[in-house]
């Protein structure tokens, strides 16, 4: 299942989402100008490796961190072999990739589909909270979620990149500030293809579970498929957790903006006066 939009609107443009959307851009756009094995060498060393956090007491620890294949030669015979970028101790980076990991991806489909999830459940966050707080909101909320990931895996050698621990946040404030907004949903099983609408509490409920049962699918093991399923679970839960208090930091939402659930509300007849309403007391019913 796949969102592509929700019905609550938003009172001003969502500045520092399509900011997020363009420095990941960017910063794809450089990788992609690079060869493999530049790559590589900057996932390596800006991605977040889980082994390197026990370099910051040890700085005499050697981390070996595997990468893709390469051709190696043995006489007439050609073999895949693993690549290994060897990493010394360096706690500027090391502390850095936990940033700079949020900001790389490993391709154009990676890229696309978390800035698209991203781009429908951002605005309303960040129009909540407002810019600056939205901002730090989303920082924390990918800190968070990539020390879920060490927590988890503290011995992994295994670069993770990616926004998806940030927006795993992003999705956890959605479901517990909009739990009842309506999302337009791409359904595909194997021949048949429809749009429904799902309550947002529905899909962001199923999308976390599908999370959670990955990670536990894949417990004692390296990342799978390059996916960091417990960055996804511990950012989801964290920015369930970080909204409410967000919320309270927030400026005041103005009348014109509607609630969580102003929506729902009205549709169940709870709260159903528009704010003109409010302001405008209407006669009893068989009064003129």
């Amino acid at each position: 299942m796949f969102p592509f939009s929700a019905n609550i609107p938003t009172k001003r443009w969502p500045v520092i989402t399509f900011l997020i959307v363009a420095i990941n851009v960017m910063s794809l756009l450089w990788l992609d100008g690079l060869t493999v094995q530049q790559q590589e060498d900057v996932t390596a060393r800006w991605g977040f490796v889980p082994a390197r956090v026990g370099q910051l007491s040890d700085h005499n620890k050697v981390v070996d961190v595997q990468m893709g294949q390469q051709l190696q030669r043995w006489g007439f015979v050609v073999v895949q072999v693993p690549r290994v970028i060897m990493l010394r101790a360096q706690p500027q980076q090391i502390l850095l990739s936990s940033v700079t990991c949020m900001f790389l991806h490993g391709g154009w489909w990676h890229l696309i589909t978390n800035m698209w999830f991203l781009l429908v459940f951002g605005n309303n966050i960040e129009d909540r909270l407002g810019p600056l707080l939205y901002g730090v909101f989303y920082f924390l909320g990918g800190l968070a979620a990539t020390a879920v990931h060490w927590g988890m895996d503290p011995g992994s050698t295994m670069p993770i990149i990616g926004a998806s621990g940030a927006i795993a946040a992003v999705l956890g404030a959605y479901a517990v500030t909009f739990p009842h907004a309506k999302i337009k949903t791409l359904v595909l099983l194997f021949v048949f293809v429809t749009i429904i609408e799902l309550p947002a509490y529905a899909y962001l409920v199923f999308w976390f579970g599908m999370q959670l049962f990955s990670g536990l699918g894949n417990l004692g093991a390296q990342v799978d498929g390059g996916v960091a399923w417990w960055a996804h679970v511990g950012g989801f839960i964290v920015g369930a957790v970080m909204m409410p208090v967000f919320t309270l930091l927030a400026p005041p939402v103005q009348a014109e903006v509607l609630d969580a659930d102003e929506e729902w509300n009205r549709q169940h007849g709870f709260g159903s006066q528009t704010p003109q309403e409010r302001e405008e007391p209407r006669s009893p019913q068989g009064w003129q």
